[in-house]
């Protein structure tokens, strides 16, 4: 009966074994066909993802000539007619300037303030001689004469360079009748700004006591400086002309109303009856910018 067991044992061992083993063969097997490089064939093999695409922007000179548009102006609305210059080694990379000029337009705002708390009060120049409460009260902050030209902060022009990066592109389908090519791009660098703001009065940019605000309203010269970025939409109908329009945000600090914002209290928080530096207050500067724009030389690269 021993010998019949232990008979009976070894046989259901030996064929556990092959089992094991066999199962080990076809996991072997089945490892080295998902190795297998898999063969492309057919009319597509090796073919690029696209055939003769314009390449708009490779060793190229962008020139565009566009106007400016500010945006959530409190006094003083800017138009900057101006000029960018870019050139892109690669088609996806630039390298470029932008500027222009301002011209200005006053807000409703700044109309409302002129008519009915300059011209209709017709405050003295001296506070000192008149027994009208608001006169007396807006003596720092309001000019007797012409707002815009007497205290109003203004861009007068704008320098940036910058590069640029082309991530996206493509061509656009109108009803599948009309295609245009277009691209995406965004743009960063440092600006230089030449402004015009309320000249300092009660106090200095270093503190010293200086004319009294109550009389004096003009403007001075600064330069800012401050980083510029923005995202642009480009179309081009041609292979030489094209044509877009840009979002650029400009963060920097300056004083667009004229007006004592700071400089006493917890903070410097509160007027001081002074304007200098301390009344300067941070604005993005968002702006919009549409353009015409050509592509030198004339003559435009494809692939194959």
């Amino acid at each position: 009966m021993r010998r019949f067991v232990n008979s009976l044992c070894a046989s259901q061992l030996r064929k556990g074994m092959v089992a094991a083993v066999l199962g080990l063969a076809a996991l072997a097997s089945s490892a080295e066909a998902e190795a297998q490089e898999i063969q492309l064939t057919g009319p597509l093999a090796g073919a690029p993802a696209v055939r003769g695409m314009r390449l708009h922007r490779a060793g190229r000179i962008d020139v565009a000539l566009g106007s400016t548009f500010t945006l959530l102006d409190e006094y003083q609305r800017n138009i900057i007619p101006g000029l960018r210059l870019t050139y892109h080694p690669t088609d996806w990379f630039g390298v470029g300037v932008w500027g222009g000029f301002s011209f200005r337009s006053t807000t409703s705002l700044t109309d409302e303030l002129q008519a009915k708390a300059i011209d209709a009060r017709a405050c003295p120049a001296d506070p000192t001689t008149t027994d009208n409460t608001a006169c007396k009260l807006t003596a720092v902050n309001l000019t007797r004469g012409n707002l815009a030209e007497d205290q109003l902060g203004r861009i007068v022009w704008m320098a940036a360079p910058q590069i640029t990066f082309v991530p996206f592109r493509g061509k656009l389908a109108l009803f599948s009748a009309a295609f245009i090519d277009t691209d995406i791009s965004f743009f960063l660098g440092p600006a230089v700004i030449g402004l015009q703001e309320r000249k300092p009065c009660g106090k200095d940019n270093n503190d010293q006591t200086t004319t009294p605000c109550s009389g004096s309203f003009e403007l001075e010269n600064r330069i800012a400086f401050a980083p510029t970025v923005g995202i642009g939409w480009n179309f081009y109908p041609t292979t030489f002309l094209g044509f877009g329009a840009e979002y650029r945000a400009m963060p920097f600090a300056w004083n667009s109303s004229g007006f004592d914002n700071a400089g006493a209290g917890n903070n410097e928080a509160f007027p001081d009856t002074a304007v200098n530096y301390k009344d300067r207050q941070f604005r993005v500067n968002s702006m919009v910018t549409v353009n015409i724009s050509v592509q030198l030389p004339i003559k435009i690269k494809t692939t194959e």
